[in-house]
Parts: C-alpha cells; structure tokens; sequence
C-alpha cells in the first residue's frame, strides 16, 4: 500500500528548505532555480503533495514546475501557518523547522485545503496590475501626507502627484487592455458595472476573481475576501466583531470605495442608514454595504442574472 508523501518548503529567494513529514532524514536545502528544483521533482513519487507558503514571488517557480510536473501543489496562507506553528507549541524558527512544521500542517489539514490550479495569462497579468496599482496608490497617499504641511516641497508634491496619477491612468489602461482579452471577462465586467458603486477598476478586479475562483456560495466569496465578521463570543459575553481581513487587502480597499460611493444613491442609502441607526461606526457601516455589493455580484455572476436594484434595496439588514 503506498503511503502519500507529504512535502512542506520553506521558501526565501536564493533556496528552498524542504522537508517530509514523518520522516528521519533531516530536512534538505536546494537553490531556488529551475535546474534544482526540476532534478529534486524528479525523485518525488507521483502520489506526493506538496505545500508552500505564499510569498510575494519567490514560490512561483516551484508551484509552476510542480503543477507543470503534475503534483498536487498547495499554496498556504501565512497567517493560518504562523498560528498553527503558535498552537502545537513550537519555539524554534528557522528555515528547516519552518519546512517540517508546513509539511506537518499539510499532512493533518490537506483535506481541508483547495489544490492551486495557475491562473491565464489573462487574470495573471490583470492581478498582477491591480497588485501594482494598490502600490502607487499607497505611495501617493504617503507623499501627500508626509509633504502637505512642508512648504519648501509644494512644488515638488505637485508634480509627484502629476507623475502618479497619470501612471495610475497608464495602469488603468492596461488593465482595460487586458481585460479586452477574454470575452468572458468583458461580458462579467459589463454585468457587474450594474451595480451601484461598481465602477471600470473594481468591475474588472471582481470579474477576474469571480472567474479565477469558482466560489460554492457567497460565505466562501466573502471569507476569502476577508470582509466576514469574527465572532469571538464565551458564555454570556457577546465580544466586539471584527473583519478577518484575510483575503487580498487591495480588493477589500476597492469594495470599500464602491461601497462609499453607492451609499450616496437614493435607493442603498437607507442601507447605509440602518447601519449608523444600530449604533456602528462609518466604517462599519460601509464595509457592511461592501459586504452586501460582494455577495450581490457573485450571485449575479453565478445565477446569470442581471442586477435588480429594487430587490437589493430592499433586503432585509
């Protein structure tokens, strides 16, 4: 009977830590380069597993070759390794305990865990845009609070902000361009543009999603979003509900917009009433219209529907 191997990485930029769960042999350490990672592929057994944490672009290779090799490949969320590795006790931190401690993770929890599957090129370069977008918006909104009250530099601020706003519209064109691509993508993006506060950018980062995910229910979209209030309730104690915020941090940015701006048309903004009439913050209140327009558009997009303001209006809050 043959047993599956289970494979954690601890991945930086010049190597990889890898590790075998429930094995003798030390972990070992390859370069992070396609020659290396191809020869020790070829020694893993077809039924093999394989599980890396996501980072900003160091793991790509290996999941590609991986994939491309026809191994099952599993790309983690930080955050659920840092607080595993917290749970089962572990003091040590480095590469190597790194590695046993995701391959263990991946041995108790992979039936939990969704196999990564490439995206086109298509929703690659759109993600990767939007990714890039998010960065010269941050870094505008940086200068712009850490210059303003600097005379000497009001010139200066000017033409920045100049510079970066029309590389945020070169960014915006390309995005167009490349949604331009697939058919069904602009097709998406042109139903979702229906929905109040759903604008060109956001319709088109949510089209890219939606297909790039085949979501089983609007919980799953919004979990993986990260807009999904935690509870932390114990005994009678009713605690104070936060968003997870686990999901990507630029698409909750954007819903965040959208959802700004359509509480100011006449038929979402009792919506938004309500909130503030319960007793929530602003925020609060927008991010639970985030909240709604996300689950109305993967519901839209699912069902084939087209958009019924009156219907969304109107639901129970």
């Amino acid at each position: 009977m043959q047993t599956t191997p289970f494979i954690g990485v601890d991945v930086s930029k010049q190597s990889l830590s890898i590790a075998i769960h429930n094995q003798s042999s030390a972990p070992q350490t390859i370069a992070n380069n396609k020659s290396a990672i191809k020869n020790f592929l070829s020694t893993l057994p077809p039924q093999s597993l394989i599980a890396v944490e996501a980072t900003n672009i160091f793991h790509r290779l290996l999941i590609e070759l991986a994939f491309q090799s026809h191994f099952t490949v599993y790309v983690l969320n930080p955050h659920d390794v840092h607080y595993y590795c917290r749970a089962v006790g572990q003091r040590a931190k480095t590469d190597r305990v790194d590695a046993q401690l995701i391959a263990r993770y991946l041995a108790k929890e992979h039936q939990e865990l969704h196999p990564w599957v490439p995206p086109s090129s298509v929703q690659e370069a759109i993600f990767t845009l939007i990714a890039r977008r998010a960065t010269v918006t941050k870094s505008k909104q940086a200068l712009q609070q850490s210059l303003r009250d600097v005379p000497l530099t009001k010139n200066i601020l000017y033409a920045l902000n100049q510079q970066l706003t029309k590389t945020l519209i070169a960014i915006d064109k390309a995005i167009v361009a490349q949604l331009k691509q697939d058919v069904q993508l602009v097709d998406t993006a042109n139903k979702l543009r229906d929905i109040p506060g759903i604008g060109p950018l956001i319709s088109a980062a949510l089209a890219t999603l939606l297909q790039r995910y085949p979501f089983a229910n609007a919980d799953a979209v919004t979990c993986y979003v990260g807009l999904d209030p935690r509870a932390k309730d114990s005994g009678q104690k009713r605690g104070q509900r936060k968003l997870t915020k686990r999901g990507p941090s630029e698409m909750r940015r954007l819903l965040y917009i959208a959802a700004m701006t359509a509480a100011r048309h006449p038929q979402i903004k009792p919506i938004y009433e309500r909130q503030l009439a319960k007793g929530l913050s602003c925020i609060a209140a927008y991010n639970v219209l985030a909240r709604k327009l996300l689950r109305a558009a993967w519901s839209l997009i699912k069902h084939d529907q087209a958009f019924d303001l009156n219907r969304f209006a109107n639901q129970l809050t």
